[in-house]
């Protein structure tokens, strides 16, 4: 992972603890909480963005050059009478390397989460909606994997995400994963979907981190606002 000191450096999950819970912190935890709930070391299910892992990992921090927040639509607060969008709620937000391990090493992972259960990471002040301003100009790549087989790609996608790997991150909002029954879906966010040479750079930087070797497409907002699953692919990679 690359993050931002006095100058870009690779840090990895072996350099710190790689669980970061207490010794009574089980899958006891799990049994209060809803279908597809993210478990959180020390906090109920109502935890909010501004909840902070351990102060151990405060020490020595590496900074990351954006912070980000973790966002989740639980499939049992849905509902088809709601407005899209009005279940997903803030997680956490991060800003260094050693809180982003923190949190990551304490939550499911998409094999683990319900059908229906959406997990999203975007820049901070970003909301993973089409209607935030910075999104509304927007589009999104997608990958697909086997039910349960996306844990991998996803952790390889946030790191490239957060460490700044794409030659045009600053064009990158965020990133979300969908499980659903058939299959589980991985998207990139990004801002300006009408810049050609950007999405396309970043969809082929992706597919080269990930060693993904579908073709994956590109999607409009504003197309799949209006035409839903009937939107065509704009860029292909």
């Amino acid at each position: 992972m690359v993050v931002e000191d006095t100058q870009k450096s690779v840090i990895t999950e072996d350099q710190y603890p790689s669980r970061v819970v207490s010794d009574n912190n089980n899958d006891d935890d799990d049994h209060d909480l809803e279908e597809g709930e993210i478990p959180v070391d020390g906090e109920d299910s109502g935890a909010t963005a501004t909840t902070k892992p351990p102060a151990a990992l405060a020490r020595n921090p590496h900074p990351l050059e954006n912070s980000w927040t973790f966002w989740f639509d639980n499939p049992s607060s849905k509902s088809k009478q709601a407005a899209w969008g009005s279940s997903i709620r803030p997680i956490y937000t991060f800003a260094t390397v050693e809180e982003f391990w923190s949190i990551y090493n304490n939550i499911h992972h998409p094999s683990k989460l319900g059908l229906g259960a959406d997990f999203h990471c975007f820049k901070h002040k970003i909301e993973p909606k089409w209607e935030d301003p910075i999104c509304a100009n927007g589009g999104k790549w997608t990958m697909t994997f086997p039910r349960g087989k996306s844990d991998t790609s996803w952790l390889y996608t946030l790191l490239a995400m957060i460490g700044e790997q794409f030659d045009h991150g600053d064009e990158i909002c965020g990133a979300v994963v969908n499980v659903r029954s058939r299959q589980d879906k991985i998207a990139i966010w990004t801002k300006n979907a009408s810049n050609e040479a950007a999405q396309v750079s970043i969809g082929k930087q992706w597919k080269e981190f990930l060693d993904y070797n579908d073709t994956i497409g590109f999607i409009f907002h504003e197309d799949a606002k209006k035409l839903d699953r009937g939107a065509k692919n704009k860029y292909v990679v």
